[in-house]
C-alpha cells in the first residue's frame, strides 16, 4: 500500500507501508538502496510486517524524481548513484523522520537500511528522535572518519561483508573499535548479500543477519 507522507519542511513524498495481520509490536522503517523503493525493498517491508511490525519504506528519491524503481544492471547503478548525489545529506533525514512519525502509533520504532540506506540508518541513529534501535546493513561510508565520529543515540546492530570491496575490512574493524557499544557482525559475503535480486546474494548470510536483526528488534522494540 502506498501512502503520502509530509516531511517537516512541507514536502510530500510517497511511502510503501505494510501492516501485520495481528497486533503490531512496533514499527520498522526500511531504508532503500540507491535503486529506489523497488520490488526487493517492498519485499523486505512485507517481510518485517509478516514478523509483526508496521513496516514502511519512504521514497527518498521523490525529491529528485518520483516513483523511482531501478534494477541492478550497471546502467541502474550509475543512475542510482546520480540520484543519490542529487538527494544531498539533509533532506533524506527529513523524509525518514516523517516515516518514523507515521509508524510511531504502532509502538517503539526501529530502522533498518541497506547500502546507502545503511549509511542513512546510521545517521538516523545519531541524529533523529523517535527511534529505539537501528540496523545498518553494509552501510557505504559508515566506516569513514566523518561517520565514525558520530555518536548513536540508540542501540545499533551493524552487518558487514568481509568480501565487500566498497567497505574495506580494516575500516570495519576500526569502526568496531571506535564504537564498542555497537554490535558488529561480519559475514563471509560480498556487498549486497541480503538482496536476492543481485549476484552478490548470499542466502546463508542473509538468513543469519535477518535472524539477528529480528532478535535485536524484539529486544529493543518490545
Amino acid at each position: 500500500l502506498f501512502r503520502s507522507l509530509t516531511a517537516a519542511d512541507g514536502f510530500k513524498l510517497g511511502a510503501y507501508v505494510t501492516k501485520p495481520k495481528g497486533d503490531a509490536h512496533g514499527g520498522v522503517v526500511v531504508i532503500q538502496e540507491i535503486f529506489g523503493v523497488n520490488h526487493h525493498i517492498r519485499a523486505v517491508v512485507d517481510g518485517y510486517a509478516a514478523a509483526g511490525y508496521v513496516a514502511i519504506a519512504p521514497q527518498i528519491f521523490d525529491r529528485v524524481e518520483r516513483g523511482v524503481e531501478l534494477g541492478y544492471s550497471e546502467a541502474d547503478v550509475q543512475r542510482g548513484a546520480g540520484l543519490k548525489a542529487a538527494s544531498g545529506n539533509d533532506k533524506p533525514l527529513l523524509d525518514i523522520a516523517a516515516a518514523v512519525a507515521h509508524v510511531a502509533a504502532a509502538g517503539k520504532v526501529g530502522i533498518v537500511g541497506y547500502c546507502w540506506g545503511g549509511l542513512l540508518t546510521w545517521r538516523s541513529a545519531c541524529q533523529l528522535q523517535g527511534l529505539s534501535a537501528a540496523v545498518p546493513y553494509y552501510g557505504g561510508g559508515v566506516t569513514t572518519p566523518e561517520e565514525v565520529a558520530r555518536t548513536p543515540k540508540v542501540p545499533v546492530l551493524a552487518h558487514f561483508g568481509e568480501r565487500d570491496h566498497w567497505i574495506p575490512l580494516d575500516s570495519v574493524q576500526a569502526f568496531g573499535k571506535a564504537h564498542p557499544e555497537v554490535e558488529v557482525h561480519v559475514y563471509a559475503a560480498d556487498h549486497g548479500f541480503n538482496c536476492d535480486q543481485r549476484g552478490s546474494y548470499d542466502e546463508a548470510a542473509a538468513m543469519v543477519a535477518r535472524d539477528r536483526t529480528l532478535a535485536f528488534f524484539d529486544r529493543h522494540l518490545a
